[in-house]
């Protein structure tokens, strides 16, 4: 490996910055091509793909055409990308790399290794340096999520804007990266105003259109959600790479308005189809979407058979990132395959002792195993054993990554669990807490109902549900107008 410091690799392969002002060791024809990847990966354009591949095969010496290859790879948390990955980190080390090259060098060996914190602290260290590096803050924002760190969400793009100027182009781009932030550590009206701003500049900013639903989601305001997504419909639909996941949001705001049918139409259409790509990032959307309607007691149909059987091929003894495991262990219960599901705990039960270090081993061990036999068990219909799992791990749940509203399929799993095995206390105290959030939740005011019948309060089980039916209708009408 040849580490140069900045100014020998200026002298060797010529004063070249991108297009944010950061060093770059490479060609003028390198660097324009890397520059027009940048902009397609921050609004999650699939051209960015075809860009990343034809740099780093046109340009195999350039250390930052590998990097992009690498975390191109690294982040779709799939297992089998980590070969291509790690030949593209291999690749850097044949280059010439400055000081920032090296740094992201060492972030991807520390991924590849299974130090995801390790990775996440050495793109902080790069960025304290070149705060303006929006490869390094746009990855280093999705380890983030991955590891559930709420506060770096919101705090690393926000050291990153006061570097940025604020006319160029991509600075409303950090703007969306910071309310989402904003919103997974509670700060609903700044993050509301923030994301709002950025798609008013880019209106494809799909992963800011993705933070302003975030926060209508955790506030409650279903009929606000709705409305904002099909009135901006053309600009997250189709065509880039975060479509799955913003056409689950709106599937999830279905079921509030008691939509199923339609809901369920989203699912066949866009979530997962005999089309689908088949990639966990978006596997685990369409097992969450499905699993609240196992939760609700209603019939899917053969769906969960053919997205257990997608998921089968991606499911190995061991973990790499333990929140796609727990969702391959719902694909499979919801399928009715039970003795796999309980297979591939006990794998996962065997590499948390095999393997002994690492973030995702001791995430594994603290919440992936409870939340993955919680799931078996609520399938076995033993719901206090469900309840026995989720009750320790429930404000750390975080630690395996994704949203809040992601892990509310988890928290969904406690409720039901507690509501049908009888301990009425505990889901009183779960739906009371909900209500304190979000006291318009068609489903916290439906529990509620239920826990109040079944210990006989008819009124206050009427009044739940009279509650339920007028935000329920509130909803409806948002999604049929």
């Amino acid at each position: 490996m040849t580490v140069a410091t900045n100014s020998d690799a200026r002298a060797r392969h010529g004063s070249l910055t991108d297009q944010h002002g950061n060093p770059f060791v490479g060609d003028r024809d390198a660097v324009a091509i890397y520059d027009k990847a940048i902009d397609r990966l921050l609004r999650y354009h699939p051209d960015v793909v075809d860009l990343g591949f034809g740099l780093a095969t046109d340009h195999p010496d350039v250390a930052m055409a590998q990097a992009l290859m690498a975390y191109l790879h690294l982040t779709s948390t799939d297992a089998p990308d980590l070969a291509p990955a790690r030949d593209a980190w291999t690749a850097m080390g044949r280059s010439v790399m400055g000081e920032r090259e090296a740094i992201h060098r060492d972030a991807i060996g520390s991924w590849l290794d299974g130090d995801w914190n390790g990775a996440a602290a050495a793109l902080d260290r790069l960025l304290l340096r070149w705060p303006t590096d929006l490869l390094a803050l746009q990855i280093g924002h999705q380890l983030d999520f991955f590891r559930g760190d709420a506060a770096n969400l919101r705090d690393r793009p926000g050291r990153t804007l006061t570097a940025l100027d604020p006319d160029h182009p991509h600075t409303a781009f950090v703007h969306g990266m910071q309310a989402f932030g904003l919103e997974e550590s509670g700060h609903y009206s700044a993050a509301e105003a923030a994301g709002l701003a950025a798609v008013e500049v880019n209106p494809d900013d799909v992963w800011g259109i993705h933070a302003v639903v975030h926060v209508y989601e955790m506030q409650g305001r279903v009929d606000e959600g709705i409305r904002f997504l099909v009135s901006r419909q053309d600009d997250w639909g189709k065509g880039n790479l975060f479509t799955v996941h913003n056409w689950w949001h709106l599937a999830v705001y279905l079921l509030e308005a008691d939509q199923r049918d339609r809901a369920l139409a989203i699912y066949d259409a866009e979530v997962h189809n005999e089309g689908s790509d088949g990639v966990p990032l978006e596997m685990l959307d369409a097992s969450a979407l499905l699993w609240r309607f196992v939760l609700d007691g209603y019939d899917t149909g053969e769906r969960f058979p053919a997205l257990a059987d997608a998921w089968s091929t991606h499911i190995e003894p061991s973990s790499w990132y333990v929140f796609n495991d727990v969702h391959a262990v719902m694909a499979l219960v919801g399928a009715g395959r039970v003795s796999e599901a309980e297979q591939h705990i006990a794998d996962l039960e065997q590499y948390v002792q095999r393997a002994g270090a690492g973030e995702n081993v001791a995430v594994t061990a603290e919440v992936g195993l409870p939340s993955a036999r919680a799931i078996t068990a609520f399938a076995k219909e033993q719901y206090d054993d469900a309840v026995r799992e989720l009750m320790p791990i429930r404000r750390v749940q975080h630690h395996f990554g994704g949203s809040h509203a992601q892990r509310d399929a988890i928290a969904r799993t406690l409720l039901e669990s507690a509501l049908r095995a009888g301990q009425l206390d505990l889901a009183r105290a779960l739906v009371s807490e909900r209500l304190s959030l979000r006291d318009t939740s068609v489903y916290s005011w439906t529990q509620r109902a239920r826990f109040e019948a079944a210990r006989s309060n008819t009124s206050a089980a009427v009044t739940a549900e009279r509650t339920a039916a007028a935000h329920r209708d509130r909803f409806a009408a948002a999604a049929t107008g």
